[in-house]
């Protein structure tokens, strides 16, 4: 009995507690997310924080404490006190020090599958395989049947006798199609943490500023790079990149020149050589011959 007394907190205690903690982790991580859990079950949630442990702590608390934590953590982070206006609705809050562009990304590819509801959206298309269902035949054949699936019956099991489409990505999920995929064991959507805005380097960003397509600025940097190499050679404005360049350059114009005024050097030597035989061959062939 003692030892319970001695670790039971009063809820205004929790709260403080809480509080502090919040403050604390605000303090410690260049990088605060707020990420909206709406819809978000408890077995999900903890696949997801299993998923980021190793490069963020993921805190539930209420909007109220946190918004009282980030007023005490304010003065140490400038501009982190416009996170208390835009604390609305159920949320995770998400501690890193990773940049916030690299967070959104990673918490994108990491949501996990989820079994449907009847209105759900299908997050990908889906297929139910060929194959053994582990099902016997009964009322469920006409699940099969409303969605098109070919089956057949053997050994008492329900077979499919191809791989078929039954979702398309976006396509609302009926209850007939959330019931059979479900005694299928197939999950056909998928749900995570959804990052509304992040704080880092006393910026405010929202999810759309975060939402970069990381391939298209790839390729935008390259053809930038690409035609500012070909500006710097063109001017022969040298710099570490473009300078192999502007030399290869000039070696070929100084080469050519060299060749087509006739002006022997150790490079151009042996094209002269081989210009002139050919111009001695091309002049004897057009003499008359004896």
């Amino acid at each position: 009995m003692r030892a319970a007394a001695a670790t039971y907190l009063s809820p205004r205690a929790r709260k403080e507690a809480i509080v502090k903690e919040l403050q604390s982790l605000l303090q410690r991580y260049r990088v605060v997310a707020i990420a909206d859990i709406t819809g978000l079950r408890a077995n999900q949630f903890q696949r997801l924080r299993a998923k980021l442990r190793e490069m963020a702590v993921i805190k539930v608390a209420k909007n109220t404490l946190m918004q009282r934590a980030v007023r005490s953590a304010a003065s140490s982070k400038p501009g982190l006190e416009k996170l208390v206006e835009m604390l609305e609705g159920p949320n995770a809050f998400i501690f890193t020090d990773e940049s916030a562009f690299t967070l959104y990304s990673i918490l994108e590819k990491n949501k996990v599958t989820a079994k449907a509801k009847p209105g759900d959206k299908a997050s990908r298309d889906i297929y139910i395989p060929a194959g053994n269902t582990g099902i016997p035949p009964g009322p469920i054949l006409s699940m099969f049947k409303m969605l098109k699936v070919p089956t057949k019956i053997e050994e008492g099991s329900i077979y499919v006798t191809k791989d078929t489409l039954v979702l398309r990505k976006g396509d609302g999920i009926s209850r007939e199609a959330a019931d059979l995929l479900a005694k299928l064991g197939i999950e056909p959507i998928e749900v995570g943490l959804s990052v509304k805005l992040a704080y880092e380097d006393g910026l405010v960003l929202t999810a759309e500023d975060l939402a970069i397509d990381v391939d298209s600025y790839r390729g935008q940097l390259a053809e930038a790079f690409k035609e500012a190499l070909m500006l710097s050679v063109g001017l022969s404005y040298p710099t570490p990149e473009s300078a192999p360049f502007i030399v290869a350059k000039a070696h070929a114009e100084a080469l050519n020149l060299s060749i087509n005024a006739a002006y022997p050097t150790k490079e151009s030597a042996g094209a002269l050589l081989r210009r002139a035989v050919a111009e001695a061959a091309a002049l004897n062939a057009r003499l008359p011959s004896s």
